[in-house]
This record gives C-alpha cells, sequence and structure tokens, in this order.
C-alpha cells in the first residue's frame, strides 16, 4: 500500500472514531475511578472512568469534548484496554508515548490495532498533547 492510501486509511480511522466513539459515556457501577483532565493549549477536555477489578480494566469509558485527535485517541484507547491487566495497559500507554515522540516502537507484542492510525501525529508537535491526553488520564487514574 503506498504511502498516500495509507494515510488516506489512517484519516478515515480517525474520523470514524471521532464520529462514532467507542465507549462514550459512564462507567456503570460503584467500583470505578474518575480522572477529569484538559489541554489548556487547545480547550479539549476529557473525563475518564475505568471500572478495575483484580489488577484487569473491567471497564473503561470517556466522556468530553475536543478534537477529532483526542476524542478518537480516547475512543480508540479505551477500546484497547479494556479486559487488559493494568501493566499491560500502562505498557500500552508508554509505547503509545514513544510513539507519538516519533520514536521507533515495536508494536507487535501490544497488538495496538486502530491506535496505529495516529502515528501520523507525531509530524505535528502541537497536536501530541491533544493525542496523549487520554492515555495520561489513565496513567493518572491507575496511580492515584
Amino acid at each position: 500500500m503506498s504511502f498516500n492510501n495509507l494515510d488516506t486509511l489512517y484519516r478515515q480511522v480517525i474520523m470514524d472514531h471521532y464520529k462514532n466513539p467507542r465507549n462514550r459515556g459512564t462507567v456503570d457501577g460503584d467500583a470505578s475511578l474518575t480522572v477529569d483532565m484538559n489541554n489548556p493549549t487547545c480547550g479539549d477536555r476529557i473525563q475518564l472512568q475505568l471500572q478495575v477489578e483484580d489488577g484487569i480494566v473491567r471497564d473503561a469509558k470517556f466522556d468530553g469534548e475536543g478534537c477529532s485527535i483526542s476524542m478518537s485517541s480516547a475512543s480508540m484507547m479505551t477500546q484497547a484496554i479494556k479486559g487488559k491487566e493494568l501493566d499491560k495497559a500502562l505498557k500500552m500507554s508508554k509505547v503509545f508515548s514513544q510513539m507519538m515522540l516519533g520514536e521507533e516502537v515495536d508494536t507487535d507484542e501490544l497488538d495496538l490495532g486502530d491506535i496505529e492510525a495516529l502515528q501520523g501525529v507525531s509530524k505535528f508537535p502541537a497536536r501530541i498533547k491533544c493525542a496523549t491526553l487520554a492515555w495520561k488520564a489513565m496513567e493518572k487514574g491507575v496511580q492515584q
């Protein structure tokens, strides 16, 4: 597949998650933690809720407002971490951060799925904070 076709495919994946977000809403039940974060430079804001039981992310949902990059990243992240052990979710976050910094990463063992569509964001430093907002919220929530 040529670079232009790949770039177009990635844009389509991002827009699909933006227009049809997965896991938007609130977690049912009491056993959830909530993290509110915002990106003051552009106005993106997110509320992330995680339900963690026995070291596994049982549910992950988000709500908020923001650009297509921040909202699609939140959608992709919640989809990717559901059912994962916390250690694996945090490793995914680390790899995602490295990818946003333009570093070479081995994504084979993590199966990032749609998340790989965001790798082009690394070429636009001003947008990296948009892409990483939900991931930073997840890290903050897990550390609480």
